[in-house]
């Protein structure tokens, strides 16, 4: 087995030291963390990757594209908005969800990041 640790206490002690007074602040860190959590389940990531080619989905819309049932769909959906990346509205019996600006932004670098290795 490696030992991947160092046994100096910096090789560029500069470099580090700028980083480390750089460093994201921990709820920051905390609070993307918890986004990109979000989207490690692949059902709500499909959901957000719909959402994101369209303005807003209704439930069956999303259940019919993700192959999921609606209860679901509506739960991922709902966990989607708890966390801030997707907003909802109700008209009538339905309710139509849409990605955030933060929900977009994610999806976009996400998708991107996977295009950009192909």
């Amino acid at each position: 087995m490696v030992d991947d640790r160092c046994e100096l206490l910096a090789l560029d002690l500069a470099t580090a030291e700028r980083l480390r007074l750089r460093r994201l602040d921990g709820d920051l860190a905390a609070r993307l963390a918890a986004h990109a959590k979000a989207l490690s389940d692949p059902t709500r990531l499909t959901i957000a990757v719909a959402l994101a080619a369209t303005e807003e989905l209704c439930v069956c819309d999303l259940a019919w594209v993700t192959e999921r049932a609606e209860n679901l769909v509506s739960h991922h959906a709902r966990a989607l908005r708890a966390i801030g990346l997707a907003a909802s509205r109700r008209d009538g019996k339905m309710v139509l969800y849409r990605l955030t600006d933060a929900g977009r932004s994610l999806i976009d670098a996400h998708l991107s990041a996977i295009e950009a290795r192909a």
